[in-house]
């Protein structure tokens, strides 16, 4: 019997032993040394080609640099997030799997009966990337050219097709309140990614679409779609010629798109404070600053708590309109 009690000792002692080294490793982290040399995922929770898969893209090799080993980036579209956030959730804990999510992850909870997760309890915030008007773009064989057109086409009892990247997307939700606004009668069509969006509307089997700045600008810059109007507060650096809805005639609209790191729910604090320091790291690197700035992303960077405020107000605000207008998956 004695020897089974000092064997159970040694085994809490070594277990000790480990669990302050491995926290000893995680407290020298955030100067640029991973505990292992595996390589760390990041999950975009949405199909390549849209914002959501470059932001990820744009942060991997900066975050490689800083971390000092492999970033990979794997995308797993599909159900305006919900499944690549999902395969977040259900990952180990253990700081080598995240999720680049966008504005959809703030109107979920609203929009899906059920959630395969809990977005406060399961969901670690990280950092706010940034945020960015979306844009409202006229495919060139609609033969809109302008805001006023629409509108005055609109009014005038002209149904017209619009493109979001799903179902409660801040896109889709931005456009239905101004929809519901102005009593205009608009069809929402929606898609699973940004990539299959832009393939549409370049090809005019979407009149209209609408998308973060990030995602329609190089359409933009190539001719390939027409801008109307954006939609935050005031003009964008990056499109100056482009009005807001808010000048537009519906004054007081807002609403920016965002994108945002997260990990599992049960991620140690020490883990998530080590990846919040080397991602603020990345996006003050030149590198990704001009990317993102060159696409009209806003960077915003900060602590982790910055992002559970901001989160909690988007579920407060947009869950609302989701609720109020019985927006449900199947339709507006």
């Amino acid at each position: 019997m004695l020897d089974l009690v000092k064997m159970a000792k040694r085994a809490l002692l070594v277990a000790l032993m480990a669990c302050a080294a491995s926290s000893l490793a995680w407290a020298q982290a955030g100067v640029g040394t991973w505990p292992t040399q595996k390589p760390i995922r990041l999950i975009a929770v949405f199909p390549p080609g849209g914002s959501v898969d470059q932001v990820a893209r744009v942060l991997a090799p900066a975050l490689q640099a800083e971390l000092k080993q492999n970033v990979i980036v794997e995308n797993v579209g599909g159900a305006s997030g919900v499944i690549g956030t999902s395969a977040m959730t259900r990952s180990d804990p253990d700081g080598y799997t995240f999720a680049v999510v966008f504005d959809t992850h703030g109107v979920n909870p609203s929009l899906k009966d059920k959630l395969p997760y809990d977005t406060i309890k399961d969901i670690a915030p990280v950092i706010l990337v940034g945020t960015s008007p979306m844009v409202l773009v006229a495919s060139k064989k609609s033969g809109i050219t302008s805001f006023k057109q629409l509108v005055d086409m609109s009014k005038a009892g002209k149904q017209f097709s619009y493109g979001s990247i799903g179902i409660g997307s801040l896109g889709h939700l931005a456009m239905a309140r101004l929809a519901k606004q102005a009593g205009f009668d608009w069809n929402h069509i929606p898609y699973r990614g940004g990539g299959p969006l832009m393939q549409d509307v370049l090809g005019g089997q979407v009149e209209l679409a609408i998308g973060s700045e990030f995602l329609v600008k190089p359409h933009i810059d190539s001719g390939g779609v027409i801008p109307l109007v954006i939609t935050t507060a005031k003009r964008s650096t990056a499109l100056p010629n482009v009005p807001t809805i808010s000048e537009s005639g519906f004054p007081g609209f807002s609403a920016p798109a965002w994108w945002a790191v997260l990990a599992p729910g049960k991620t140690p604090p020490a883990v998530v404070d080590a990846m919040n320091k080397s991602l603020n790291k990345a996006l003050k690197t030149p590198a990704v600053a001009e990317k993102f700035k060159a696409q009209g992303i806003d960077i915003v960077g900060g602590s982790t708590e910055t992002l559970r405020e901001f989160i909690g107000k988007q579920i407060a605000v947009w869950g609302k309109f989701v609720i109020e207008n019985n927006i449900k998956e199947t339709g507006q």
